[in-house]
């Protein structure tokens, strides 16, 4: 079984998974886009270039799957966090500092009582992001 956040996003999909290709040293495996796929006729033709669907290889198994929604359908993201955990305290401060560019940040990357690092932000594309580097992992890396 596998667990792999899907997000939406209003026309920036292709943008946001290169973004998040660099940010986390990841690979795009797929990207299939609304022109030319069973529904290219059910989205006016400048919607065409979306995305359809896309995933993101992350590395160590994770996938982060997402696509443009439809128009009309978009919805800004809430209640709920993509969560990153990180084992090295260097690569949590990298990749947080990645993702808040042109974002907005929450809490500020920094030691808690349950983590040596912990930051919460919102991206520039409206996902919102945790990413944690815990006690454990730290200290075993």
């Amino acid at each position: 079984m596998s667990l792999n956040p899907y997000v939406f996003f209003n026309g920036q999909c292709e943008e946001a998974f290169a973004f998040y290709a660099k940010a986390f040293g990841g690979k795009v495996l797929s990207t299939f886009k609304y022109e030319g796929s069973p529904m290219g006729g059910d989205v006016p033709a400048e919607w065409g270039s979306k995305v359809m669907h896309s995933s993101l290889d992350l590395g160590n198994g994770m996938i982060l799957m997402g696509a443009d929604a439809l128009p009309g359908r978009y919805e800004t993201p809430t209640g709920f966090s993509v969560s990153v955990g990180v084992k090295e305290v260097a690569e949590s401060e990298r990749i947080f500092a990645e993702l808040a560019q042109g974002g907005t940040v929450e809490l500020s990357i920094q030691q808690t009582f349950w983590s040596v690092r912990f930051g919460m932000l919102v991206d520039r594309f409206g996902i919102p992001w945790m990413v944690n580097c815990d006690q454990a992992a730290a200290h075993t890396a």
